[in-house]
């Protein structure tokens, strides 16, 4: 579990500045969300207190709750402004792996060879000074790969953790971590009547189907029989939803792979099923009851049963915490957080297709 902290003072580090008594603020976190962000607002009565508050786009900085560190990054926008009511500034900002979002990927030859996904997104984010963690100890080889001018550093790394089942988010380090969902639990939980002050759950069927078709491209040949069955295979049905949907899913991939549409057939459903329920649950503190921040990609127990959302013998469920805000504000200080199953956060199956050269590679895994 994350370090604890003592306080909840919101401070923004530049310039040698350390700018505290904030009167808005808002940061947000979230494994779904890359770079993290921040938005701070600060109203004087006196024009010369504002004024001496020295802040220029493109500054490097750090936001702090208490001691610790929630966001290093950028200032992105630094908006003055008075009225009848005062002098303001409004700061805005995001994490350093804006950098790998803006732009274009940087590498001399354009092409990384038998290397895995982290060592190219590493290879990939050393041009911004932004380092790179995993906690996989095994992943499958990635036999070649081409970069195509112009597109993100992002896109690629992206990409190449999709084919690896990483999700790809930042740390409070402003630095990027590849990472399968979290299993680490919060000492306590968002339980209606205690700490949650307000929420919603939101239910939905539309992206569901009742049966899930794999496909492994979307070449198909029509005979008398229908669709040409030798490039179908793998079938998920979902028992619960109870009319005829069918959703044919592509893998986008070669023969070889059959493999692939067992997966995808089966992560389609789930995934989808793990999002027909969103939570989003507003609570009292930034903390939890260890005095730690609330922690995207971290479990946590949820009791909403005025909304439906408890097991089927009225227990808690545990879900992963999927994006979390601290917002201060004149309605007072909150932790806005979204929630859904941890199946709603997996990640895609995928291939890279390289014809004989990943069938060569397609065994190996690097250390």
């Amino acid at each position: 579990m994350t370090t604890p902290i003592t306080d909840t003072t919101v401070k923004l580090i530049l310039n040698n500045q350390e700018i505290a008594g904030w009167t808005e603020v808002r940061i947000t976190r979230g494994i779904e969300r890359l770079p993290s962000d921040f938005e701070l607002g600060l109203t004087e009565l006196y024009p010369s207190e504002a004024q001496a508050v020295v802040v220029t786009p493109g500054d490097s900085c750090v936001v702090m709750i208490g001691g610790r560190t929630v966001i290093t990054g950028y200032v992105d926008k630094y908006t003055p402004a008075f009225g009848s009511d005062g002098h303001s500034i409004r700061v805005t900002g995001r994490g350093k792996c804006q950098d790998l979002v803006d732009c274009s990927a940087e590498w001399a030859t354009s092409q990384m060879s038998a290397t895995t996904a982290d060592v190219i997104a590493s290879n990939l984010a050393s041009a911004y000074g932004i380092t790179v963690t995993c906690d996989e100890p095994i992943l499958t080889m990635v036999p070649q790969f081409n970069i195509m001018l112009g597109e993100t550093a992002f896109e690629i790394i992206d990409r190449v953790c999709k084919y690896s089942g990483l999700l790809a988010y930042d740390d409070t380090d402003g630095n990027l971590i590849l990472a399968t969902v979290g299993t680490e639990e919060h000492a306590s939980g968002l339980f209606e009547g205690q700490n949650v002050t307000g929420a919603s759950v939101e239910y939905s069927m539309d992206q569901r189907y009742s049966t899930y078709q794999g496909w492994l491209n979307a070449m198909v040949r029509i005979s008398g029989n229908g669709f040409d069955a030798p490039n179908a295979s793998g079938v998920a049905t979902d028992a619960t939803v109870l009319r005829n949907r069918k959703k044919f899913v592509i893998a986008e991939a070669v023969n070889q792979y059959g493999d692939l549409l067992v997966q995808r057939v089966n992560w389609e459903m789930n995934r989808r099923n793990g999002r027909s329920k969103v939570a989003r649950v507003r609570v009292d503190s930034w903390l939890d009851s260890s005095s730690a921040l609330w922690t995207p990609n971290h479990l946590v127990q949820v009791y909403l049963p005025t909304l439906k959302l408890a097991d089927t013998i009225n227990r808690p469920l545990k879900w992963t915490i999927g994006e979390v805000s601290y917002v201060m504000n004149e309605e007072g200080t909150s932790a806005e957080l979204t929630l859904m199953d941890p199946s709603a956060f997996s990640v895609q199956p995928a291939k890279l297709n390289y014809g004989f050269i990943d069938e060569h590679y397609a065994a190996n895994v690097a250390p």
